[in-house]
């Protein structure tokens, strides 16, 4: 898996900034090969849809994934006709990499991509990215599986579809419900740390971030959408269902053995007070309890299995030290990972040691019990040793809790200033002139918008654009600000439109 350096911890959600004058705050990526009779009318119709629906600025770009036919040049026709469209081609094949290349490279804050063949209603477009533009999401995604979706498409499809995605509930516990739906959204912000780790490059590439973000615990908004199968579709579906399978065990090998650092991905919550840190308050320690006590309880069963076995071919002691060793570091290797959710592999073999200091005690409790037992009466049955055993074991368990809580694996977020972003305070925004826009304390005029669609002939005259206001946000490198627009009453109505 990859280890590339990332910029660090996410920040904190917030609405997303109205970008610089002539910035699209979207940017639709249409990954193509050999398209050339589809790629015209689909631009156009979306271009057409997002001119006439969208209240931002946006841009479509075109991938092209190492096209033979035409489509290169179909694309470039398209960039030269329309302003809001541009092209990018690729010599080498593969959705991922096309998406990979294009979302690194783009200045809009929400990415999204769909696929050529415009199967999802385009009518689902602004909700997809509304919780992205809002901050309330950091991914979002089409779902063709949910009980309020519409979906045309024949039953081979459907079975494929919902076996794939019962593979990786099964498998990576996935709770997204449709990973293979050419229909997603990410914000720029979450891309720029989370592309980094995903190594797919082909038709896995969102399967794998969808598991990463979600591991990772970043919010995924999932859209019912109308869905009518492509009959043309050139997917070869053995292939791509076999890359898949490989990619499954792959990303979940990577995650078991916890060779993926998620930390990076961790956000925090956002500016409302209510979020503050609290002091003197014990984090995660019902979760820890319930991790411990599984960890536990497997634990014991392995050592007793251990120690029967050790015990058929030497002595008691001999046989309770050997299980309680081995016992002893696949425990702490568990809680390591489990309870106490540290990942990767820094630190690991100082925690080792530290958990043999704790075996250390465990192992005078046991054997002490042991050294009872055998003053007591010369030749203990073996169930009574046994017996003996799971309750100096236990008495040892809570103290293995203890020390590893506090000593092994502390919380040491509390007590250690963390170079990573920290939630900013609550403080009002100053109001601002409904046609001014403020940036770094100082007022401007406000940004150019968009020229307006053609009015409707159902209209007499277009609606005026909400005024709105903005202010420089502190948390990123590039020019942002935060649009936010006015609410409309339910008495307010256009005087020059007869109702």
């Amino acid at each position: 898996m990859r280890t590339e350096p990332s910029p660090g911890n996410l920040p904190a959600r917030e609405h997303l900034p109205a970008a610089d004058a002539g910035t699209p705050v979207l940017d639709v990526v249409i990954p193509v090969y050999n398209e050339e009779k589809d790629l015209q009318p689909c631009v156009i119709r979306l271009h057409d849809h997002l001119k006439r629906t969208f209240p931002y600025a946006f841009r479509i770009t075109v991938a092209d994934n190492a096209s033979t036919d035409s489509t290169p040049l179909v694309a470039a026709r398209l960039a030269a006709q329309l302003p809001e469209v541009t092209s990018r081609r690729l010599e080498q094949k593969g959705r991922g990499r096309a998406l990979r290349t294009v979302w690194s490279a783009s200045d809009a804050p929400v990415l999204a991509y769909m696929d050529v063949d415009l199967s999802t209603d385009l009518n689902a477009l602004l909700p997809l990215v509304a919780p992205l533009i809002s901050g309330h999401s950091d991914l979002a995604i089409g779902s063709r599986l949910s009980r309020s979706s519409r979906v045309v498409r024949g039953a081979k499809r459907e079975f494929i579809s919902r076996a794939y995605n019962l593979i990786l509930r099964g498998s990576l516990q996935a709770r997204f419900s449709d990973a293979q739906c050419g229909f997603k959204a990410i914000r720029r912000d979450v891309a720029q740390v989370l592309l980094p780790i995903v190594e797919d490059t082909g038709w896995f590439f969102d399967t794998e971030m969808l598991v990463l973000a979600e591991r990772a615990g970043l919010r995924i908004h999932e859209v019912p959408v109308d869905w009518v199968d492509d009959p043309d579709s050139t997917v070869h579906i053995v292939k791509t269902a076999t890359d898949d399978l490989k990619g499954v065990w792959r990303v979940g090998r990577a995650l078991a053995t916890g060779s993926l650092s998620l930390d990076r991905l961790v956000r925090p919550f956002g500016d409302d007070p209510r979020d503050r840190e609290l002091t003197d308050v014990p984090k995660g320690l019902a979760r820890q309890l319930v991790g411990f006590c599984v960890v536990g309880g497997l634990s014991t069963l392995f050592y007793l299995l251990l120690y029967s076995g050790f015990r058929s071919v030497s002595g008691a002691q001999v046989a309770n030290a050997l299980a309680l060793l081995v016992s002893a570091v696949a425990n702490t290797a568990a809680n390591r990972r489990l309870t106490f959710g540290v990942r990767g592999r820094g630190g690991a073999v100082r925690h080792q040691a530290q958990g043999l200091v704790v075996f250390g005690i465990g192992l005078a409790l046991t054997s002490g019990s042991l050294a009872a037992l055998a003053a007591a009466t010369s030749d203990p049955a073996h169930s009574t040793e046994l017996a003996v055993l799971i309750a100096a074991n236990l008495a040892a368990t809570v103290l293995r809790f203890l020390l590893f809580r506090a000593w092994v694996f502390p919380d040491r977020r509390g007590g250690t200033p963390s170079p990573s972003p920290v939630v900013a305070s609550h403080q009002p925004v100053p109001p601002l002139h409904p046609t001014a826009v403020r940036q770094g304390g100082n007022a401007y005029p406000p940004l150019p918008q968009r020229p307006a669609a053609p009015p409707s002939p159902y209209e007499t005259a277009p609606y005026d654009t909400a005024p709105y206001r903005a202010d420089e946000a502190a948390d990123r490198s590039w020019r942002d600000s935060t649009m936010q627009l006015q609410a409309v009453r339910p008495h307010d109505h256009d005087p020059r439109k007869a109702r």
